[in-house]
């Protein structure tokens, strides 16, 4: 069966491609959603912009690294090797982790969004003999993983996009809904990018027993968010 090589240096198309793909002008409508951070705010429990590094600093460390960025790699391997039960794997996986609807909710539409956009672009996954199948309402993180692979972008670059493009729509939230400045938000940039390279090197080495996400926290302002009185992203 034919498989797909994952690159290791990422050319100049590759990183511009991933520009493309965590760019927040992709319209998928990822600007919609706040991840329970706007919950946080109506809550008091982030109130500056200490708390709120903090908070995201948590939320990346006991979160994504613990989550989205390893199953990253998994699915980016499984689309590399054409494992359809892979995929189908660690899909499910992923959707049984959201611990609200909004965050399930979340992650089917976005992954609903990217496919639809890669379809008007001509770029779907492939479905013929021989290629992985795209699994039953595919997560963002699995279509993200696919187009990373045909844009031939290294496993690493790509949770370095994807956290990167995380941090950027998490910032934008805090800027429309807390309100945070424009100039807070970029030393809070510059603040968490080292410990977004951090969060990568973490998220390469755990095992599969070692993953899930310990964000109870998040789970209940998601939660909660759901009648919050008024409200500016999704629910």
């Amino acid at each position: 069966m034919h498989t797909n090589s994952l690159p290791t240096v990422a050319s100049d198309l590759a990183l511009l491609g991933l520009m493309q793909l965590i760019s927040p002008a992709l319209p998928i409508g990822a600007f919609a959603w706040s991840q329970g951070l706007e919950s946080a705010f109506e809550l008091g429990w982030v109130s500056n912009e200490q708390e709120l590094g903090e908070w995201l600093e948590g939320v990346l460390d006991d979160g994504l690294t613990r989550c989205e960025l390893p199953l990253l790699a998994r699915l980016q391997h499984c689309w590399a090797n054409n494992d359809s039960e892979g995929l189908a794997y660690w899909n499910s996986w992923l959707h049984a982790n959201r611990e609200t609807a909004e965050l399930s909710d979340e992650d089917t539409r976005l992954g609903l969004a990217l496919m639809r956009l890669l379809t008007s672009l001509s770029l779907q996954p492939q479905i013929e003999l021989g290629h992985a199948q795209l699994p039953q309402e595919p997560g963002y993180v699995t279509v993200f993983a696919w187009v990373a692979l045909q844009r031939q972008v290294p496993v690493r670059q790509s949770l370095l996009g994807f956290a990167w493009g995380w941090l950027e729509n998490q910032l934008a939230v805090a800027c429309k809904a807390m309100p945070l400045g424009h100039t807070a938000a970029q030393r809070l940039n510059e603040q968490l990018r080292p410990k977004l390279v951090a969060a990568i090197d973490s998220a390469l080495t755990l095992t599969d027993d070692q993953l899930g996400p310990i964000l109870p926290g998040l789970a209940l302002g998601s939660a909660q968010h759901e009648t919050q009185y008024s409200r500016l992203f999704r629910s």
